[in-house]
């Protein structure tokens, strides 16, 4: 949702209009935000040199500066007819302090340590690693950093929405006259994603022109964006409840709440929410909700389509580890695909952060006894282990407080095992599970409410954990230590044997005896692991192994889930690290149903949406007939039993805003869809109006996804966001959807409204 333009050459008095604009600007934006007088908000207005790192070598001193809209860091480039570059605040994922990159761990000396800091993009765009010339002057830098970030994301949508429209209005002023020309105003509805034909243009244009001068200024631009935001379809809503002097009486409030939101509210509630949302003042005092505030409410989060309650932890943690879905990621130290991708620390940054709670580690012999990380036998590029075991640690438990499961694919000689032995139990200390949490052999696994804050090593183990308790055990003589490695059919497995029996490694005592909970062990099927495995033992299944037991022995893989671990990952055909759908192996009870995170898909999507709520844990419960052992649930052939609740979801897809370009051409304009009929070149706010009525027969496993594609007749359509949740999370009513990009970033601004009612089926 960029307007940004490169501002052309002014003269000196044109230089003294645009300051004086600019403050004027800078002191709406500043209230807007709530920062009038903050230091903060000054330091960064005013900027400072600071020097940007690229490599050894390329360390070049930049001015970075806040432009007066408070959402664009301005900063100056060397670059031939590039002097100028921006980027904005949504664009950035992180503000760290010190040497937290790889590029400023790697180009730079432990010295200045204290004066570096980082600005971590969202998606593929390359860190921005800077030195500060002080340890003060860096932290002034990220305090002041992290706290517009935080006013700025805690602006209500509409607020949002309005922030962006005015910068963008600003920006359309190419000679800075305080004045829109017809053409300025077309450029402007361009920069917004709407695309008017000239007779509109026109109609929309003379309609604000009071003073028919050819150009509106003042209450004329005020006025047209009254009328460029003014939302048809919230006046309707507004107008069948506000029955008092036309506006909502608190009763008429609670009125709209049961009806409509289908919420249990009483009259209390309903001047809680006037106190809240309503910006008349007048209004506020005589209890009474006008349109504005009824707007503010529509658009606060509480009111958004996730239910409140479930953004928080709300669900039972004190049962058994393998009663949870688990969001899990697969070669997570890759940043894009397993051939020739760059394996990076940040991948296992930004996984964590999202809240992944099982990642994995490749693990080879490196140079100078130091083991690696990459996806081995290919051209990835490689990391060192213990600047991952450091990652981990660092950023592990940033989004969720529960369980980090590291899932060693160890490859190394008992030497370097024994280095990665050294590394993990240095750098996660007392963290580290490395014996059961009581005094005696545990017969089940503990809660992630008992491994809040700790991490569980997944791999091979040299004997039973049983032998923790009896020293005279003998050691199981399984020394093959590489993890992936169940096929599809029995030819691809012979080819496997052989070549264990021509390359067996050797286990490390030190790394072994870090497994407890998470023993790697190999499948053989249900019986056998009933009979002989215990509870700690658990197996990975390659996608179509895992798939066709889903399909063929749903049961029979749902009751092995209900006392084992079991964990899925892509097939290795996937060279371009794409994704299966997890759905069906979740559906058979599956914990670990690890994807490649790195890859924006559908499937990525529809992992982000199962993990959206319990206050984004990465630990979902499943539902308790993938619990009890006398389950007989079958997601294919659906038995009749108490998971079957045959409900009606009917959803009007009423209307969309500030959805954002996918081409960013300035004449590029969407043509939205949400496999719905398209609305032509207007992305700015395209409205639908149109039902849908979905059958949904399993509630507890069912999701919910919204998709919009900007429609074209001749090509595939292209995606432009989405948002995915459980259905038993879907609020009632008249909801907004929060729109993500495709690498499940929010679009600040962008929303999806509709209206939602479910029923029991008759």
């Amino acid at each position: 949702m960029q307007c940004l333009k490169e501002e052309p050459k002014r003269s000196k008095s044109e230089e003294l209009l645009h300051i004086t604009r600019s403050k004027k600007l800078l002191r709406r934006n500043v209230k807007l935000l709530g920062l009038e007088g903050d230091a903060d908000l000054q330091f960064l207005l005013e900027g400072g040199d600071l020097l940007k790192v690229r490599s050894s070598s390329w360390k070049k001193t930049r001015y970075l500066k806040l432009e007066p809209d408070c959402k664009t860091i301005w900063h100056e480039s060397k670059k031939t007819f590039k002097s100028k570059q921006t980027f904005s605040l949504d664009d950035i994922s992180a503000v760290r302090q010190g040497r937290q990159s790889e590029g400023l761990r790697k180009y730079t000396e432990e010295q200045v340590e204290n004066r570096c800091f980082s600005i971590i993009f969202k998606g593929r765009k390359k860190n921005l690693d800077l030195i500060a010339s002080s340890e003060e002057e860096a932290k002034q830098w990220v305090t002041s950093l992290h706290k517009l970030i935080s006013n700025m994301n805690n602006l209500s949508r509409q607020e949002k929405a309005e922030h962006w429209i005015f910068n963008c209005l600003r920006k359309a002023d190419k000679n800075s006259d305080d004045k829109l020309s017809q053409k300025e105003l077309k450029d402007f509805l361009r920069m917004i994603n709407i695309d008017l034909d000239d007779e509109y243009a026109e109609i929309l244009f003379q309609k604000c022109d009071k003073s028919k001068s050819g150009l509106l200024s003042g209450a004329e631009i005020e006025h047209f964006y009254d009328l460029l935001t003014h939302r048809e379809e919230v006046d309707v809503i507004y107008g069948e409840y506000a029955k008092t002097a036309g506006y909502m009486s608190a009763d008429n409030l609670v009125e709209f709440l049961m009806t409509e939101q289908r919420e249990r509210a009483t009259l209390a509630d309903a001047h809680k929410l006037i106190e809240k949302y309503e910006v008349d003042e007048k209004a506020k005092e005589k209890k009474l909700l006008s349109k504005d505030g009824f707007l503010m409410y529509l658009h606060h989060p509480e009111s958004l389509v996730l239910k409140p309650e479930h953004k928080e932890v709300y669900q039972d943690m004190s049962q058994p580890l393998n009663h949870y879905f688990i969001s899990s990621s697969h070669n997570t130290y890759l940043l894009e695909d397993q051939l020739k991708g760059p394996s990076s620390t940040e991948a296992y940054v930004r996984a964590l952060v999202k809240g992944c709670r099982c990642v994995e580690l490749d693990c080879w012999d490196g140079s100078d006894g130091e083991p690696v990380i990459y996806h081995g036998h290919t051209l990835t590029s490689k990391i060192l282990f213990k600047d991952a075991i450091k990652a981990i640690k660092d950023y592990a438990f940033k989004t969720s407080d529960y369980p980090v499961i590291i899932s060693l694919e160890n490859h190394c000689s008992v030497e370097q095992q024994k280095v990665m032995a050294h590394h993990m139990s240095s750098i996660l200390g007392s963290d580290l599970v490395t014996a059961p949490l009581g005094d005696c052999m545990p017969t089940g696994f503990p809660s992630p409410e008992e491994l809040k804050g700790k991490f569980v090593v997944k791999g091979k183990r040299l004997n039973k954990l049983e032998a923790t308790f009896a020293p005279e055990a003998a050691a199981e003589d399984d020394t093959d230590v590489t993890e992936e490695e169940d096929s599809n059919d029995e030819e691809e497995e012979q080819e496997e044997q052989k070549r264990k029996k021509t390359k067996k490694l050797k286990l490390a005592k030190e790394l072994s005896d870090m497994v407890i909970y998470c023993k790697s062990v190999h499948f053989h099927g249900f019986e056998d692991a009933k009979q002989n495995l215990s509870f700690y033992e658990m197996s990975s299944f390659k996608e179509g192994k895992a798939v066709k037991l889903a399909e063929e022995s749903a049961n029979g893989y749902i009751h092995h889930n209900m006392d084992k671990l079991s964990r899925i990952y892509p097939a290795g055909l996937r060279t371009d690290s794409s994704n299966y759908n997890p759905v069906p192996l979740w559906n058979a009870g599956c914990q670990i149903v690890a994807l490649n995170f790195q890859t924006p898909c559908a499937e990525m999507d529809v992992n982000q949406g199962r993990f959206v709520c319990n206050g984004k844990s990465g630990y979902i419960l499943k539902p308790s007939f993938l619990r009890d052992g006398a389950t007989e649930f079958d997601p294919i052939t659906l038995t009749r039993g108490p998971w079957l609740q045959h409900k009606l979801l009917h959803v009007m897809i009423i209307s969309a805003q500030q959805l954002p370009k996918v081409n960013k051409k300035k004449s590029s304009i969407v043509d939205p869809l949400v496999k719905t009929e398209p609305i032509e070149n207007n992305g700015f706010n395209p409205s639908w109006n149109q039902s849908f009525q979905f059958e949904v027969y399993v509630p507890e496993l069912a999701l919910v996804r919204f998709v919009i594609e900007d429609y074209d007749s001749t090509s595939d359509n292209e995606f432009i966001a989405q948002y995915t949740l459980p259905f038993n999370s879907l609020q009632m009513g008249y909801r907004h959807v929060p729109l993500l990009n495709k690498n499940g970033d929010p679009l600040p601004a962008a929303g999806l409204f509709i209206h939602i009612i479910v029923l029991d089926a008759e």
